[in-house]
């Protein structure tokens, strides 16, 4: 299969209402960024083929077959079931540990962002070893690549775009836009040359509209039972709403969904409306067209969708077990076919949902079955000899729960709203309620992934108060304040701070956050407001900065993965640069603009974002240069190495006597106690640190210097002082 242009581009990208079942929401690839004509051996063999793309016809539907995800899966499975390679790995419980042993520090990259030569595929760029080289001088030991299977959708034989950043999948194919199966291959070969780790993504959720649903709308075989989705008699059609010209479905208002559920076709409401917007999804359920099926009876399907209407959602209980076959599969070829050492696992925490008592919505977040889902992904996984994380944002709770058995890691998404809440504020409390529950809670840092930029927004939504904890009070400057004022609290705070007349360069994202990049929330902290006027001493100000949270994140326990926006020191790319792709609302591609890590002479311009200001350059120029981000982000990553910090065990936040400061208190392999103490303020400050896990009498030494410091006191504190803007690591002697 291979891309084509939507005959009515134009039409739809100048008429913002007139929304295609092609393309909803914010697409993933831009119509300006996706290839002309280019077209593949296998798509002309295909075009040749008589007949029509109907039911009936047996071509049509037995290409289908072959283009469909289970009918991969079911060729994997009966290649690997009886093999030996089956049984080598334990795969039980989630080792947190093991997997960040394996890969600690990782790049995540984005396809549409990454600067390629001429000529030269994403993945061809990503295997490239000066790069490799770079990341290993620096101490980055894993890549996740982002999805790059083909995505999207199928009208007929015609590939239709990706709605969700290659997140609606539909093939195990690598999309020829980003390269090819033996580049991957060739990609994990070139990691495991450097000691280092490939990551690739699985979708447990959904897929899009590919082989796999036209198959089950045709009601072909156990196809209908990969997805949460029913056929309504023909009598009860007119309960139905039209499917309009050019739509292959259409979204249930909230009235039909009720009407529904009383007949006994759906199990009505759930929790949340993910991406909801009036007019387009006001529910979670879809109804399709009238199908003709492969038995010659038409059918119209009420079928669920979490997140948009081209992403039909997996049912994980379904009697055939298709759905769990074929999300089973696509990991396997992932890990057994193309070398991956690791898998993220995308919209996770939506595996299950159960009709509730009557007028309650449908249990759909945190379900039993989401959580039994995960532990049967994650455990294959661990048998193939890889390991898994998971993007869960849910409440504390939840990951808790989820981490027990499923996911060997799991994104921090409370700490990176707190931090950057610290950073703004110059005030560590939010961020030490934070990293207080997470431990009083039982969850380990050691098993969450602590991130810089991605490339998504910097998500605010902060579920655990806003929803599951939202009536419990929380201390806050000195008073009881319920969960869900707090998060409000937090969210106006980063909005009014970044964004707006401050930072007219950041903007909001929907409720969810704020499209910014880490550059840009740092030049909005200190109060720079024309980004294209930064001098070079503002620009040395950020880079302080910018490793004072490298610090936060790479010195605790876990997983530190940062991005090329990160390493380029990127800009958010002016708004003229990107009005087509925000026109709609997803101001998101203001902070995924175009960097060059290796310093590219020749870059492609075709099928890439616009590049963005870089404020550090590439690589090889940083590495040249001792007082580059670069070089700074090397010493830290050496000491991180050096002692073990990824997997130490953290035993105390303790109270700080500046609201600037925060202390995180680490007890290393072998027993030795280390402390990271760091300064959220443009100030210098200075005062006493005092943890009761500190022995008197013990020796305090500075990590990056080797510089004695002085001894801990009988009652288990000592001075500190910390420039502003900076960070202290110290390492914790106990005495003889």
């Amino acid at each position: 299969m291979q891309h084509e242009p939507d005959e009515n581009a134009d039409a739809v990208e100048h008429q913002a209402p007139d929304i295609t079942y092609d393309e909803q929401f914010y697409p993933a690839r831009p119509k300006r960024f996706r290839p002309s004509a280019r077209r593949s051996l296998r798509r002309r063999l295909a075009d040749r083929r008589g007949g029509e793309e109907l039911a009936d016809n047996r071509e049509y539907v037995e290409w289908l077959v072959e283009e469909s995800m289970l009918y991969d899966a079911n060729r994997l499975a009966t290649q690997l079931s009886g093999t030996g390679s089956m049984w080598q790995n334990p795969f039980a419980h989630p080792d947190p540990r093991a997997a960040v042993e394996r890969a600690s520090v990782w790049f995540t990259a984005y396809p549409l962002s990454f600067v390629t030569r001429q000529g030269e595929s994403y993945l061809s760029a990503l295997a490239d070893r000066g790069l490799w080289e770079a990341f290993r001088r620096i101490g980055i030991d894993a890549v996740h690549t982002g999805p790059v299977k083909l995505a999207g959708g199928l009208n007929g034989r015609r590939l239709t775009p990706s709605i969700d950043g290659h997140f609606d999948r539909i093939s195990m194919n690598v999309d020829p836009e980003f390269g090819t199966e033996e580049e991957f291959r060739m990609l994990c070969a070139t990691a495991a040359e450097y000691e280092g780790t490939v990551i690739d993504d699985i979708v447990p959720g959904h897929t899009g509209k590919g082989a796999d649903f036209r198959l089950a709308e045709m009601g072909h075989q156990d196809y209908p039972g990969i997805y949460h989705m029913v056929s309504v008699a023909p009598e009860d059609w007119d309960l139905l709403p039209e499917v309009p010209e050019g739509r292959d479905s259409i979204n249930l208002d909230a009235d039909t969904e009720a009407v529904l559920e009383r007949r006994g076709y759906i199990i009505g409401r759930l929790q949340r409306v993910i991406f909801f917007e009036p007019g387009i999804k006001e529910t979670n359920w879809s109804a399709t067209r009238a199908v003709l099926g492969v038995d010659g009876v038409e059918r119209r399907w009420v079928y669920l969708h979490y997140f948009k209407e081209g992403q039909p959602s997996i049912n994980w209980l379904d009697p055939s077990f298709s759905g769990m076959r074929l999300v089973i599969g696509d990991a396997l070829h992932a890990l057994a076919d193309l070398g991956a050492g690791g898998l993220r696992l995308d919209a996770n925490g939506f595996l299950g949902a159960e009709k509730s008592a009557e007028e309650e919505p449908a249990w759909s977040e945190g379900h039993p079955l989401s959580e039994a889902a995960n532990h049967f992904i994650a455990s294959m996984i661990r048998k193939m000899g890889g390991f898994s994380f998971q993007e869960l944002n849910l409440s504390m709770d939840d990951i808790k729960s989820m981490g027990e058995s499923g996911a060997d890691l799991s994104y921090d998404f409370v700490n990176r709203p707190a931090y950057h809440h610290a950073l703004v504020t110059e005030d560590t409390e939010f961020l030490r309620l934070t990293l207080r529950l997470a431990m009083d809670m039982g969850i380990d840092p050691a098993s969450l992934v602590h991130a810089l930029q991605n490339h998504d927004e910097l998500t605010h939504e902060l579920v655990h108060f806003s929803t599951v904890h939202r009536d419990q009070c929380f201390e806050w400057h000195g008073e009881q304040v319920r969960g869900e004022d707090l998060a409000e609290e937090v969210r106006q705070t980063l909005n009014a701070r970044l964004t707006g007349v401050r930072a007219p360069y950041n903007r909001t994202f929907t409720t969810n956050g704020i499209a910014c990049t880490t550059a840009t929330v740092i030049a909005a902290t200190l109060g720079i407001r024309d980004i294209a006027l930064i001098t070079p001493e503002e620009r040395d100000r950020i880079k302080d900065v910018h490793l004072l949270l490298v610090m936060f994140n790479a010195m605790q326990p876990g997983v530190f993965a940062l991005s090329g926006w990160d390493l380029s020191g990127m800009l958010t790319v002016d708004a003229a640069a990107v009005a087509d792709l925000i026109a709609d609302g997803d101001t998101r591609w203001l902070n995924r603009g175009g960097h060059d890590l290796r310093g590219v002479p020749d870059p492609s311009s075709e099928g890439h974002m616009p590049a963005g200001r870089s404020l550090y350059g590439s690589l090889p120029e940083q590495l040249a240069d001792p007082a580059s981000f670069a070089s700074g982000l090397r010493r830290i990553l050496d000491v991180r190495g050096q002692h073990g910090i990824a997997t130490a065990k953290q035993i105390d936040i303790p109270d700080v006597s500046n609201k600037a400061e925060l202390v995180m208190v680490h007890e290393l392999d072998g027993g030795q106690l280390q402390i990271t103490a760091l300064n959220f303020s443009a100030e210098e400050i200075a005062g006493s640190v005092r943890s009761e896990h500190l022995p008197g009498g013990a020796l305090l030494t500075d990590m990056f210097t080797g510089e004695e410091l002085g001894t801990v006191d009988d009652l288990h504190s000592f001075s500190l002082t910390i420039c502003g803007y900076s960070g202290r690591c110290l390492l914790v002697t106990p005495p003889r």
